[in-house]
């Protein structure tokens, strides 16, 4: 398995975590990522209010240097919004008439062109779909025996585009996770938005989506996470959030990478988790350990 590696600004700045995980799994699991040379912002979140030229244009130059570098391979991306961003440029270039012509007209600048047909595909789409569970069973050194994980997806990874999992009801992860020995934690809010850039904006109404978030997840021992920015809103307002309402609804936060590395043995200085904003000091030790056994 070989894959051209877009880590995206997030993986270079708040998530340097998910970056570090994502390498040492994907590296245990025999996958190459080669990264992408030169690579920049997809523009996500910023560009699309300034020109929507530009926010297509930025994620087209990052697909333009892999199909030159490196063509044939699809994308590997982690970030959630950085796949949304680069998937979408192959969307709209066959609805909008012109557009591709537009695109490189911008390109032309550094002597890129973009043709199209350079695959993105998530971190969590390749895990599920190319890797798959009997793979990472394969690899798991201490099962996660009496670890009940609730699995969250976020909005980016699913929607709008319906390409490896049911935005209403998705079920990808579960394989992975129980193929680690993990218990899947029942629950209908893996696909729910955490509320994502509103935590700026319209800060109230994202609290009240955490909030359901975090509520529907008593009983698990954790959730896990596939995108920066649910990630950031999940573990950053648990504080804020218990105060609020009264209650405690703090919960370990972690990457899926992360929890497959420790299955797989790896410890805090590969996985970075030293770096988590939430994981409790009971879960660190159980994880560290490799006992995961329930009391």
């Amino acid at each position: 398995m070989k894959y051209v590696y877009y880590p995206g600004c997030s993986l270079e700045g708040t998530a340097l975590e998910y970056d570090a995980s994502t390498r040492a799994v994907m590296e245990r699991l025999g996958a190459e990522l080669l990264e992408l040379d030169d690579w920049t912002c997809c523009g996500a979140s910023a560009a699309e209010p300034v020109s929507h030229l530009l926010s297509l244009a930025l994620p087209a130059r990052n697909l333009a240097r892999a199909g030159n570098d490196h063509d044939g391979l699809d994308v590997l991306v982690p970030c959630s919004a950085c796949y949304l961003n680069l998937r979408r440029v192959e969307d709209h270039i066959r609805r909008e008439e012109g557009l591709l012509e537009r695109i490189n007209e911008v390109l032309e600048v550094e002597g890129l062109r973009y043709g199209g047909g350079v695959r993105s595909r998530h971190l969590l789409d390749v895990l599920a779909t190319d890797v798959g569970a009997e793979r990472i069973r394969a690899e798991v050194q201490h099962p996660l025996d009496g670890l009940r994980v609730a699995p969250y997806y976020g909005c980016q990874a699913l929607r709008p585009y319906r390409v490896f999992d049911d935005p209403e009801e998705p079920r990808s992860m579960e394989s992975l996770l129980q193929a680690l020995g993990a218990r899947v934690h029942p629950w209908s809010m893996g696909g729910r938005c955490c509320g994502a850039g509103l935590m700026t904006t319209k800060k109230e109404a994202a609290l009240d989506a955490v909030t359901q978030i975090l509520r529907a997840a008593r009983g698990a021992d954790c959730i896990v996470t596939v995108c920066p920015m649910c990630q950031m809103n999940l573990e950053a307002f648990q504080k804020k959030i218990s105060r609020r309402e009264g209650e405690d609804l703090g919960i370990s936060i972690l990457y899926l990478p992360q929890l497959m590395g420790f299955a797989f043995g790896m410890g805090v200085a590969e996985l970075k988790t030293d770096m988590n904003f939430v994981l409790t000091s009971e879960l660190r030790e159980r994880l560290e350990s490799g006992k995961h056994r329930a009391a």
